[in-house]
């Protein structure tokens, strides 16, 4: 119940009702909560301070909205820890969860500039560039571009589509990987990143720049992945 002589806002008193009935099971994730009217006739409120209430749970990721068709309680985030260089297929499988992949293409090239940069190797130097959309029980998590110093890993077969190339790599071309460098960026998905990714363009999205190093310090790749902002958390250990 409201108590509109509480100290605690209102719209932060129905934000917290409506947190409640996801923890507890009352309302499961894909369910459609009551409109912005019903919400403020059960509790004598205006719609915006509904409103205020449900933007607060979709902004933290706990709603989403769907223009035309309501608000609805979001699938729980994935939560991945920062402490260690893992592929995104062990990742998955870590937590019960099975990778795959949608290849979008697959193709030898000569390096682009800023794949160039990051390998550290002349612009001619061939490369493999291989766009994945990433799955987790079939749903799309990240899509990703990874761009591999051919020189470096030898031949890669076009099959690399549900693989984790680190274990490719590791096992069957006996190269080494010690450890890797990842930038993160807020941003919005763009016109392909929404499309690969089934989320509207403008969405939050995670960019991800990584680099792997071999034991002799030589970067073997470079990749870029827009990770959904609604699918996807990560966190970190920070002991003092």
């Amino acid at each position: 119940m409201i108590d509109k002589n509480s100290p605690l806002p209102i719209y932060y008193q129905i934000q917290e009702m409506i947190r409640k009935k996801i923890e507890t099971g009352e309302w499961n994730p894909g369910d459609m909560l009551p409109s912005e009217r019903i919400f403020s006739e059960d509790f004598d409120v205006s719609r915006m301070t509904v409103r205020q209430a449900v933007t607060e749970l979709a902004n933290e990721g706990v709603l989403m909205r769907e223009k035309g068709k309501g608000t609805f309680v979001a699938e729980p985030k994935i939560e991945q820890p920062l402490q260690g260089l893992t592929s995104f297929t062990e990742d998955m499988k870590a937590r019960g969860l099975e990778p795959g992949s949608t290849l979008i293409q697959y193709q030898l090239r000569t390096a682009p500039r800023k794949a160039a940069e990051a390998l550290q190797i002349k612009p001619e130097t061939k490369v493999y560039e291989i766009k994945r959309v990433r799955l987790a029980d079939d749903v799309p998590m990240a899509y990703e571009t990874t761009f591999i110093n051919r020189e470096l890993a030898g031949d890669i077969p076009e099959d690399v589509e549900n693989r984790s190339i680190y274990s490719f790599l590791e096992q069957e071309k006996g190269v080494k990987i010690v450890d890797g460098e990842q930038t993160f960026e807020a941003s919005l998905a763009n016109t392909e990143e929404a499309e690969r990714l089934a989320i509207e363009e403008g969405a939050p999205v995670l960019l991800i720049q990584r680099i792997t190093y071999l034991e002799d310090g030589s970067p073997l790749e470079y990749v870029k992945s827009a990770y959904r902002g609604d699918r996807y958390k990560f966190t970190i250990n920070m002991p003092r």
